[in-house]
């Protein structure tokens, strides 16, 4: 399969060219840009955050995916509103394709931005924990009622499952259950399958990042903002909502890059498979 490479002499040009698209698109009302977000400094970020990422073959990602790609990778950056210098997500190489990829500090960014969410936190549920719980019938929301643990429950082999309670701008709050059985499905969907150093060796961590995930993401789909965040990053547990129809960003935050033209050569690359990204470190809310 032939590929469109990135020469030296137009690399530097991507990022500058994404900023004009996006300001252009601000302009006629096609875009919306988060009040709190600067496109221009994340750009500059993932421009030297990208210098660095390689494909499995040790081979720079800037030679080996192609401009519209990259260029359709910071874009989706700018729409989500969200920095990788902040580990917000990651770039993925899929072959000759470069993908944004959000992290779980990412997720919470957008629930935050979106669903009003104030804080979250995360909690593991081991064998011989007493956990309880409690759903509103009127609101559906769910309350934890008992947690009970004693230190010698703590034991990586001997998770049940694990918990987030959100608590929102106006102080109220909902819980996020996930049994184990759940959490390794999740893990199921990424491209380490749960096995992976971190998976193996902090499953307790790994466990809070999952359901914090899956909280956040259900937070931020509920609201009118739904339609601008694309939902095909990594532990994904259930199908995105239909995306919301009652506003003009039904139709925003999703157009394409069309580079202008730029030399090019062209290599072979082999069957794309996708990129094993190392783990993140773990930080944040509840960790």
């Amino acid at each position: 399969m032939e590929t469109q490479n990135l020469p030296a002499v137009t690399q530097k040009n991507i990022a500058d060219q994404v900023l004009a698209k996006v300001s252009d698109f601000e302009q006629t009302g096609a875009l919306t840009i988060p009040k709190d977000y600067v496109p221009a400094n994340a750009l500059k970020s993932a421009w030297l955050i990208l210098q660095n990422v390689k494909d499995r073959n040790g081979k720079p990602a800037l030679e080996v995916c192609t401009k519209e790609s990259v260029a359709n990778s910071l874009f989706e950056m700018v729409t989500q509103g969200l920095n990788p210098m902040k580990k917000q997500g990651d770039f993925i190489i899929y072959g000759n394709q470069l993908q944004w990829q959000r992290e779980y500090t990412g997720n919470i960014a957008l629930a935050k931005r979106y669903g009003n969410l104030k804080e979250i936190h995360a909690n593991v549920i081991y064998e011989n924990d007493v956990f309880e719980y409690s759903i509103d019938s009127t609101t559906g929301r769910k309350v934890v009622t008992k947690h009970e643990q004693k230190l010698e429950n703590i034991d990586n082999a001997k998770i049940r499952g694990a918990y987030a309670v959100s608590v929102f701008d106006d102080n109220t709050t909902d819980m996020e259950p996930m049994t184990m059985a759940q959490i390794k499905a999740a893990w199921n969907q990424g491209a380490a399958k749960g096995n992976s150093g971190a998976h193996t060796n902090f499953s307790d961590q790994m466990c809070k990042k999952t359901v914090i995930n899956r909280a956040c993401k259900i937070i931020f789909r509920e609201s009118d903002d739904a339609a601008i965040i694309p939902d095909k990053d990594d532990n994904e547990i259930d199908r995105p909502a239909e995306a919301s129809k009652t506003t003009i960003r039904e139709n925003a935050n999703k157009q394409e890059m069309v580079m202008e033209e730029a030399e090019v050569i062209s290599t072979t690359v082999t069957t794309p498979q996708p990129e094993v990204k190392p783990e993140p470190e773990l930080q944040g809310p509840g960790f």
